[in-house]
């Protein structure tokens, strides 16, 4: 073979693998899901033997008993998150047992919401500025305006929330990141039916809380934007199990969290019926914060008082992710989710941005 020819052939090939590798990156999707202030003693032991029986925080005792009580943690986890014990464990990673010794901690000082959703999706804790729950504009940015601010991936962004601060969070106004959250309606002039129906029906259901909606709501905006729009890049967060355990209804907190479960499920057989979704989709499931266990009345509320509430979790599963079930060791923390949403995306940040790395081991190395 000539030297000409040869080189060729080899420019060809190099530049082939270099646009499969583009190609490949391209699309890759992610989904990111938050459950606001979802203990890690309920994700992996299932219902607290204290609370469960305890009338101050259950209506009806035997009921929920019936429902979520079992002779062991992991059954008792098993009724609680079906969709995670019985499919994700199987195909993902489960982080965050810590009578495993897997530990996952916030690197922020606040331990509550708005400093919690930035870590996760700035990669960088921020307790200077980021003092309180008010709405203001998040000055930091998040994985999701990075996203939108490349030609790859601008206009397939979009964030959907329970709690009515995401709009400040995400920055809804600088990133241009499309936000439904709080009691918002879908927007544009082609709702789906599905879209103008809830559009009709959120406002006839009261919520109890004056700042976050119900999470059926949430969902189904969320997944009616993704039926229809196929962003690349997902944000839901759903905010139940957090405002429910503030008002001390332990049997909503519950019921809360397996209805929460089942949804995930819906959106991950969604994505795999879905041939822009199907096995290219990574889906990374975690929390703002923890809440507190002792003494017993913490288990209501969080912040750096609380002992406790620094301690979260984190599920992955889909595409690339090696599938070591749940973890028995190791160390992560909230700040590294967004790096490895920047790194699946192939993604450029700036120096600084983030104090996280990417979770390198959760990736298959074929």
């Amino acid at each position: 073979m000539k030297a000409k020819t040869f080189f060729k052939i080899t420019m060809w090939s190099i530049l082939g693998i270099t646009m499969l590798n583009a190609q490949q990156s391209i699309d890759k999707k992610v989904i990111l899901i938050t459950l606001d202030g979802f203990r890690w003693q309920e994700l992996f032991t299932g219902a607290d033997s204290l609370l469960i029986t305890n009338k101050e925080y259950v209506g009806d005792t035997t009921e929920l008993k019936k429902r979520f009580w079992r002779d062991s943690p992991v059954e008792r986890r098993n009724v609680l998150m079906p969709f995670l014990w019985g499919e994700v464990s199987k195909m993902g990673q489960i982080h965050g047992n810590r009578n495993l010794g897997s530990k996952v901690d916030l690197t922020n000082a606040m331990w509550f919401s708005y400093p919690g959703y930035n870590e996760i999706l700035t990669g960088k804790a921020d307790d200077q500025r980021l003092t309180s729950n008010d709405k203001i504009n998040n000055p930091n940015k998040t994985v999701l305006e990075i996203a939108n601010n490349d030609p790859r991936y601008r206009g397939k962004v979009a964030g959907f929330g329970s709690w009515d601060v995401f709009p400040f969070i995400i920055n809804e106004e600088r990133s241009g990141v499309p936000v439904n959250a709080g009691f918002e309606l879908a927007k544009g002039n082609n709702l789906t039916d599905r879209e103008k129906f809830l559009n009709e029906l959120q406002p006839m259901v009261p919520s109890p809380w004056g700042t976050v909606r119900l999470d059926a709501f949430t969902h189904n905006y969320a997944l009616e934007h993704m039926k229809k729009e196929h962003p690349s890049l997902v944000y839901i967060s759903y905010g139940e199990t957090d405002d429910f355990a503030h008002e001390g209804e332990y049997d909503a907190y519950l019921k809360s969290a397996r209805t929460t479960d089942s949804m995930i499920e819906e959106l991950w057989n969604f994505t795999q019926n879905d041939p822009f979704y199907k096995d290219n989709t990574l889906f990374i499931v975690s929390t703002d914060h923890g809440r507190g266990t002792k003494p017993l009345k913490t288990w209501t509320g969080h912040g750096k008082e609380i002992n406790g509430a620094g301690s979260v979790w984190l599920i992955i599963f889909g595409k690339g992710v090696s599938p070591i079930g749940e973890a028995n060791e190791g160390q992560l923390y909230s700040n590294m989710i967004a790096p490895t949403i920047l790194k699946v995306l192939d993604l450029k940040f700036d120096a600084g941005q983030t104090d996280g790395k990417p979770i390198e081991l959760l990736f298959d190395k074929n």
